[in-house]
């Protein structure tokens, strides 16, 4: 059993980055610039956005927080996404998601320009992407193929079960690796919460992803020997023996179920780490599209 290490590609991109950013600013280039919209004090968000701002820093790119009040109206987000649209100095953008229920995040996420959309959650963008065309691949499906395609896992021709089928994991990574090419060429189920006997198709598969958001809920007894499991699940479990009161798990029992798998992720450390990595790399591409 191996593991794949998110957090050790992760930095290996992150590194790969830093030099391209570092010939730039040597070239006098003007280096990438990502700006990160945030409504309320989400503590997930604010954590996730955090994160983003230092990596930012820490591979030189230039990074802009707008951190707006709860209580900010449809109509005011608007406009700052209109503002952060027709500004030539951005060249990508993300609206951290959730947002307050007051607001519409269908209606926010239509007004993105989808050629700043780095989160590849336009339809625009969702749409080239299912027709194998130039795009902005949303960041947790990107940072799994990209996982997979580092360890050169073999996905030619394998069986692979998809659990969930969420626009920003389920769908999207169905989509890649039925495509063509490098840690594609896959025949792929996409199973989700209505779908009978889940593990008649478990089972079977050689690869499986999982991102149900339901802790544990691939146990030893759903999968075959030498299976590839992806954990994209991220749950915190209410635990008071702990300093935080809580810890994090994934949708895999990993402790039994890591005693089958040829290859598994870990959570934390597994894809977690590799969605901010690729994050950054669709803000890299966008910026040399706008220099196009």
């Amino acid at each position: 059993m191996e593991i794949l290490d998110g957090r050790k590609i992760s930095n290996q991109i992150k590194e790969e980055i830093t030099v391209e950013v570092a010939q730039m600013k040597d070239r006098g280039e003007k280096v990438p610039h990502l700006a990160a919209v945030l409504v309320g004090n989400d503590g997930a968000s604010l954590t996730y956005v955090g994160s983003k701002v230092r990596s930012c820093k820490k591979i030189g790119f230039e990074s802009t927080l707008i951190h707006l009040p709860e209580e900010t109206t449809e109509e005011e987000l608007l406009k700052h996404v209109e503002t952060l649209n027709t500004d030539s100095d951005i060249d990508g953008y993300i609206v951290q998601l959730p947002l307050p229920k007051h607001i519409d995040e269908q209606k926010i996420l239509l007004s993105i320009d989808p050629n700043k959309d780095v989160d590849g959650f336009h339809p625009a963008n969702f749409g080239k992407m299912a027709l194998d065309m130039e795009s902005f691949i949303p960041a947790t499906p990107f940072g799994i193929m990209e996982l997979l395609k580092r360890y050169d896992v073999d996905t030619e021709g394998k069986h692979t079960v998809v659990i969930g089928r969420s626009h920003i994991v389920g769908r999207p990574i169905s989509i890649l690796m039925s495509q063509k090419g490098k840690a594609a060429n896959a025949t792929v189920t996409l199973t989700h919460s209505r779908t009978k006997n889940i593990e008649s198709f478990t089972k079977n598969a050689d690869i499986i992803v999982s991102a149900l958001g339901v802790p544990k809920f691939l146990k030893e007894d759903m999968v075959k020997d030498g299976v590839v499991v992806i954990d994209v699940g991220i749950t915190r479990v209410p635990d008071q023996s702990r300093e935080k009161g809580y810890y994090i798990t994934g949708d895999v029992d990993f402790e039994n179920v890591s005693k089958k798998a040829s290859y598994i992720t870990p959570v934390p450390g597994g894809v977690g780490p590799m969605t901010i990595a690729m994050l950054l790399k669709n803000t890299l591409l966008a910026r040399e599209r706008h220099l196009k």
